[in-house]
């Protein structure tokens, strides 16, 4: 990937570069404010950028929008919720059910309105409806800020797992123990600045 932007810049002072084979993973630290949602969100193109991002070798231009964002999922550290009801957000219920133990959810929170979820159950729900379109590349803004010890490990383990299968994944954290337990290679971004570490 390369992009370019005023906001984010490489160690050199231009363009940051980096790429991401399957299977491998990406995590950025940095303090708030340092651009770390706006990276992601760049390479999710939903924010403004100059430069190129490629998928298996085809450039993001010959993608529609929703296209690209089946493929390269980004997850916000607040995901949006556009129904009250849980239920209306999982098209595909039974692989939504399916995969939800793996998180040490129940399938009756499909049937509460969203209100009514906890921080933590929104963030484990978020996180599946991102996987049901098994997408090739996954975008995490901090997925287990939220989470206590046990369920970050439960959404680690899926993490890994996505790995194993071929996913790439570039994923904000404060927790340098989370990125080495995903195998990840570490950027710093500070003013403005990508560094790898």
């Amino acid at each position: 990937m390369r992009l370019r932007t005023q906001a984010l810049k490489g160690a050199a002072g231009g363009p940051f570069d980096f790429a991401l084979g399957a299977g491998d993973a990406m995590a950025i630290t940095g303090s708030s404010g340092a651009g770390k949602s706006v990276l992601l969100r760049m390479i999710a193109d939903l924010d403004p950028h100059e430069g190129t991002v490629a998928l298996d070798g085809v450039e993001r231009a010959a993608f529609t929008a929703p296209d690209w964002r089946r493929r390269v999922a980004y997850l916000a550290a607040e995901p949006g919720w556009w129904h009250d009801d849980t239920a209306a957000h999982f098209p595909d219920r039974a692989r939504a059910v399916a995969l939800m133990p793996d998180l040490a959810l129940d399938a009756a929170l499909l049937a509460q309105p969203v209100h009514r979820l906890s921080t933590g159950e929104r963030m484990r729900l978020a996180l599946i409806r991102t996987l049901l379109n098994d997408p090739p590349v996954l975008l995490l803004d901090e997925p287990t800020g939220a989470l206590d010890p046990q369920a970050t490990r439960l959404v680690e383990a899926i993490l890994s797992a996505r790995l194993r299968a071929g996913a790439a994944l570039v994923i904000v954290t404060h927790d340098m123990d989370q990125a080495a337990r995903l195998g990840a290679r570490h950027y710093h971004l500070q003013a403005g600045t990508l560094t790898p570490q």
